[in-house]
């Protein structure tokens, strides 16, 4: 079943103690463009979210927007300056050297207090984790984008099939009556003829002669069996399962470019009505067929 390139999906989790929110939303593009927002200490991640975007979605302008929360994953940790610590202490010695003090002491309290004895950092994170738990929550997200997303392909493939119903129906009015203009023009090419020459001694060959250059000229019996042809391969491609929005948007234009074939073709009041209204089921076709992925 068809997609619709317009979705939104959102997923949160908690992994390894790290809030994250990913939120996808997208609408209608000629092709892929995914363009991902998150915190500037995560870029190292942005390469893996966009590869499994791409897994799932094939066309669109998509955004993916990452939020994390890792206050409760922060780790800090302690570390001692030990050669700076060493040169405190030997400053201090030398100090009461020059003072006269000859019992002196120094405890582990007073040494920390100097500056840069202790620093305070954080831990090393390991990226590959954080990576997966970023593309495990971006994962659900997905897939409420793409239930979405099947939702609105659904509504549009009812929409095209109905359109589609209407295009052949269209077809079989203009496969009916385009006999029946050759007949009137036959009719109507005597009667003008009698009137011209005032005779009712008509040759029939010529009449039929004139009649079978007119038929060639107006058939339409080509363009009505590829209307039927491209309406079978769209309806095909309405239950396929891989996209196919690029394939339909090609077989409309074919499908538009038959109908004004068609009313070129036919000088018929009759036909040209039917022919107007077979051109505004496919544009209103073509509209939906510009959401399809």
């Amino acid at each position: 079943m068809i997609k619709s390139m317009t979705g939104y999906g959102r997923a949160r989790e908690i992994r390894n103690k790290r809030d994250i929110t990913v939120e996808i939303r997208s609408v209608n593009n000629r092709y892929l463009d995914c363009t991902v927002k998150m915190p500037r200490m995560y870029a190292f991640a942005e390469d893996a979210v966009k590869q499994r975007v791409q897994q799932s979605v094939s066309r669109g302008k998509v955004d993916v927007f990452i939020t994390v929360d890792a206050t409760a994953a922060d780790v800090s940790k302690v570390a001692v300056n030990r050669e700076l610590a060493l040169q405190y202490l030997s400053a201090m010695e030398e100090l009461s050297q020059l003072c006269g003090y000859t019992d002196w002491k120094i405890s582990p309290e007073q040494l920390s207090r100097f500056p840069d004895v202790l620093s305070v950092t954080k831990a090393d994170e390991d990226l590959d984790t954080i990576t997966m738990d970023l593309c495990a929550v971006l994962d659900q997200a997905l897939e409420s984008y793409n239930a979405m997303r099947t939702v609105e392909g659904r509504k549009l493939a009812e929409d095209i099939a109905n359109r589609l119903d209407h295009i052949e129906s269209y077809t079989t009015q203009v496969e009916a009556r385009s006999p029946e203009t050759v007949s009137e023009y036959r009719a109507k090419l005597a009667t003008r003829m009698q009137e011209v020459l005032q005779s009712s001694s008509i040759d029939p060959q010529r009449i039929l002669l004139e009649a079978a250059i007119y038929a060639d000229k107006v058939a339409v019996d080509e363009e009505t069996v590829r209307l039927r042809s491209h309406v079978s391969q769209l309806r095909s491609m309405l239950e396929a399962e891989e996209p196919m929005g690029r394939k339909m948007d090609f077989l409309i234009q074919e499908v538009n470019r038959e109908s004004n074939t068609i009313g070129s073709k036919c000088n018929d009041v009759s036909i040209a009505q039917v022919v107007v209204s077979l051109k505004g089921e496919v544009e209103k076709m073509r509209e939906q067929v510009q959401n399809v992925e």
